[in-house]
């Protein structure tokens, strides 16, 4: 490590990071509602004099949403080095009504910090808009992109989504994520830990469609809810893929929408399918299973097999994976090593985010490594505070080392 990194990473301020955080917690910012922290976030790097833009986002279409992610580079001084993408997510999923203290609090006990997103992701947030001004300062070859984007919690990733489309990633080399990776690993593993991959994912969307007749008289129908019961069973139980790395696939049925009239046989029936994917299962093969389960059921309703619309064909999460022997984890694991003490853990994740985008759509090697806790999207929801410094010192110490 050069002394100019040294310095650097030895600068990083416990208290200050810690109390960024708990400002980031403060504000109320679920997914579609994050224009008060996509200002605070965009004040505080103006203020450090880091250039940052409004990057906007809009997807009229099927959310008539209208929003915009954060963005800021720090301009390397050699052109052919390497351009590092550092991400995290602005938006929490909505404030769950179990909480017994204020959800956003930000309260500090026991070095765990509690708030809704405390975890997921506003550790990761502070620490990447702590380690970029580091970054800024230190004068690297490589180039440096902060985003902070919104709707990870969305239905559709539109911020990540927005970056590839308008070409913001086209000249990143790798990028990485700031998520908690340990508590949604497919192993059970502890921080310091690297999440080289993930799991991509489908929704099925499905439509079946029986005959209505009168309720006393249900032989002289087809009943869809009961054949779509019986097909959400069968798909639950239906052969995945699997992957060395990333583990098996999965299948959750999700909701039975149908019916509803007071006596009638329900004619028609819509059933929501979570399909977990890993490398070698893509549309095509995803929907050929779902038809071939339904086949083989010989319902007597009709079974029209889609997917969740989307803003466009290529908005899925895709599987992927990142090589173990990428200049990037080789500088993570240094700085794991030299911030912690301990040789990072490797896992993969089992559901996916803004790093499936990332990592499948825009073909980026892309590590996840954040702070962990425990309880994300839930009451009494925490981040480490430790966790948050250490992750925070490790990206500028591997930042440096990558491109420096």
């Amino acid at each position: 490590m050069s002394e100019q990194t040294r310095t650097a990473v030895e600068e990083i301020d416990y208290d200050e990071t810690i109390e960024l955080l708990q400002e980031l917690v403060r504000i109320e910012s679920p997914y579609f509602e994050e224009e008060e922290i996509v200002e605070f976030v965009y004040d505080w790097l103006d203020a450090e004099g880091l250039d940052p833009e409004y990057h906007p986002v809009s997807e009229p279409e099927i959310t008539g949403f209208e929003g915009a992610n954060v963005l800021a580079r720090s301009e390397g001084t050699d052109p052919d080095a390497p351009t590092l993408l550092l991400n995290a997510h602005l938006d929490t999923v909505k404030i769950v009504e179990e909480w017994d203290e204020d959800p956003l609090s930000g309260r500090i006990e026991d070095g765990k910090l509690y708030g809704q997103g405390a975890c997921d992701m506003k550790g990761g947030l502070a620490a990447i808009m702590v380690a970029f001004r580091a970054l800024a300062d230190a004068d690297l070859q490589g180039s440096v992109v902060f985003s902070a984007v919104v709707d990870e919690e969305g239905p559709y990733g539109l911020g990540a989504d927005q970056m590839i489309r308008d070409g913001v990633t086209d000249d990143c080399d790798a990028a990485i994520v700031t998520e908690p990776g340990p508590i949604l690993a497919q192993t059970e593993i502890a921080n310091p830990a690297l999440i080289l991959g993930a799991r991509g994912r489908f929704l099925y969307d499905i439509t079946v469609r029986g005959h209505a007749a009168h309720g006393s008289q249900p032989e002289k129908g087809k009943n869809a809810v009961v054949d779509a019961g019986a097909l959400a069973g069968a798909l639950a139980e239906m052969d995945v893929g699997t992957h060395p790395k990333l583990g098996d696939g999965s299948v959750c049925p999700l909701s039975i929408e149908g019916g509803g009239e007071t006596l009638s046989v329900p004619e028609s029936c819509r059933l929501l399918v979570d399909r977990h994917v890993v490398i070698g299962e893509d549309e095509d093969a995803v929907r050929a299973d779902a038809e071939r389960v339904a086949a083989d059921l010989d319902l007597d309703s009709d079974v029209e097999i889609g997917f969740r619309e989307a803003p466009a064909p290529d908005v899925r999460y895709g599987p992927y994976v990142t090589d173990e022997d990428h200049p990037l984890v080789g500088a993570l694991e240094g700085a794991s090593e030299s911030v912690t003490g301990e040789a990072p853990a490797i896992g993969y994740f089992s559901s996916v985010g803004d790093f499936n985008y990332f990592g499948h759509r825009a073909e980026l090697p892309t590590i996840i490594v954040g702070p962990d806790g425990e309880n994300i999207h839930g009451a009494g929801e925490f981040v480490y505070t430790d966790e948050v410094v250490d992750v925070t010192r490790m990206l500028v110490e591997a930042t440096s080392e990558y491109a420096g």
